[in-house]
Parts: C-alpha cells; sequence; structure tokens
C-alpha cells in the first residue's frame, strides 16, 4: 500500500478549509501489521477511508500494488474493496434485523443473489473463532462486545488480502479488548493479510509490527495574509 504527497482539506461550519491530512509518503509492505496512532481529529479514520477509497485525496495518489485506487472512478472503487479489503468499522455498520450470520456473509451477497454453502460454512466457522455461538440472534440485541466480534467476522468473511480496522476495540473493556485484539490480529496473521489498525489502545498497538503515530496537519495559511491583504 503506498500513500504519496497525499492532502485532504474539509471546510468548517464558517465556509472556510482546512487542512485535515497532510501526508508525504506512507509504505505499507504486503502482509505487514501497522498501527496508526495519534489525538482524535489527527487524521487516523481519514487515512483508512482514503484507503479504502471512501474518500478521494486533495491531492497525491492511493495505490495498492499496481491499481491506483484513487484514480478508479466509483463503480470500480466498489468492486477493488469487494475483492480486496475487509473493514471494521468503529460504528460496527451491522444490519440490526439480520441475525450474525446473515450479517458475517452479507459481503457474499454483493457479488451473487444467493449465499452459497462455502461461504456459510465459512461464516460459520469464523463466528466460531470469535466465540460466537448463536448465530440465530438479531444483531440489534447483541451487547457491544459481540457487535464487534460479528464486524471483525464480516470484515475476514471475503478473505481480504487487506484489512484496516478502525478504534476496534474502543467500546470494549480491558479484557475484552485484549480477547477481540489477539483475534483479530491472528486471524490476519493466518491469512497473510496487510492489517492496518487505527486505535488508542496501547496494548492492541503493541501486536502490530510497526506503529507511526499521526500529527494533526499544519493549518492552511490564510490566503489575505498571503496575497498582502491581511487587515
Amino acid at each position: 500500500m503506498r500513500l504519496t504527497g497525499v492532502t485532504l482539506d474539509h471546510r468548517g461550519g464558517d465556509g472556510r478549509p482546512f487542512r485535515v491530512l497532510d501526508l508525504p509518503k506512507l509504505v505499507v509492505a504486503p502482509g505487514e501489521h501497522l498501527g496508526l496512532r495519534g489525538p482524535s481529529g489527527s487524521g487516523k479514520t481519514s487515512i483508512l477511508h482514503l484507503i479504502a477509497g471512501l474518500i478521494l485525496p486533495g491531492s497525491g495518489t492511493v495505490a495498492w500494488g499496481e491499481t491506483e485506487v484513487s484514480a478508479l472512478d466509483v463503480s470500480r472503487r466498489d468492486r477493488w474493496r469487494l475483492n480486496t479489503l475487509g473493514y471494521v468499522f468503529q460504528d460496527f455498520h451491522l444490519i440490526p434485523e439480520l441475525d450474525v450470520a446473515a450479517n458475517i456473509t452479507l459481503p457474499a451477497s454483493f457479488s451473487s443473489w444467493r449465499i452459497g454453502r462455502a461461504e456459510r460454512e465459512h461464516g460459520e466457522a469464523l463466528a466460531r473463532r470469535m466465540g460466537l455461538t448463536d448465530l440465530s440472534r438479531k444483531a440489534g440485541v447483541l451487547s457491544r462486545g459481540e457487535q464487534q466480534r460479528v464486524a471483525i467476522a464480516r470484515a475476514l468473511s471475503r478473505r481480504p488480502a487487506l484489512i484496516l480496522a478502525d478504534e476496534p476495540t474502543a467500546s470494549l473493556d480491558a479484557a475484552h479488548a485484549e480477547e477481540v485484539g489477539t483475534l483479530l490480529v491472528e486471524a490476519a496473521r493466518e491469512a497473510g493479510a496487510t492489517l492496518i489498525c487505527a486505535s488508542h489502545d496501547s496494548g492492541l498497538l503493541a501486536r502490530m509490527e510497526r506503529c507511526i503515530d499521526i500529527a494533526p496537519a499544519p493549518p492552511l495559511p490564510d490566503l489575505a495574509t498571503v496575497s498582502g491583504h491581511a487587515a
């Protein structure tokens, strides 16, 4: 994974632009486990969204191997995500009305109108690996820890080459955070997947092979000042 010369700007409530991210270069080797740490608002989640192609940089490139993700159109980014990526969202994004099994195998339904036996059995195996025993329970009645386990199992269900995890232990107590973090790292290692994890959890970050600190981007220059028209 390579991010080169990446910047990302947003506009505040007053309409003025501000810089969210300024990342000259980030290279992640295939199969590497990388931790992103930094204060809230430093751009950790934005980096994950850029890697996933959920947002595009204002400048620079985001590439996975020979694929320049940031240059793909919407439909091709969707296909790339489906074939390459597993994402553990901070807010889970489960469907409350669906049961555990259906939530885990949901990504398979995006490419086929029917979930095959192999996908179901793989989903059940992942659920067991995550300590989920009742696959018929609806996601809406699960505890946050159980929902987190379902979200991780879903991210692994397509055997992705790249796993992104955004604060995967943030909603858990210390004991469950350690257990879930171990499951995530071990599952990624067994699959030979690249894992990029944004977290404040020092225990989880200690399991990564490498960690980098993400600092808040410097403010954009005041255009009035730059042009010599400051008050």
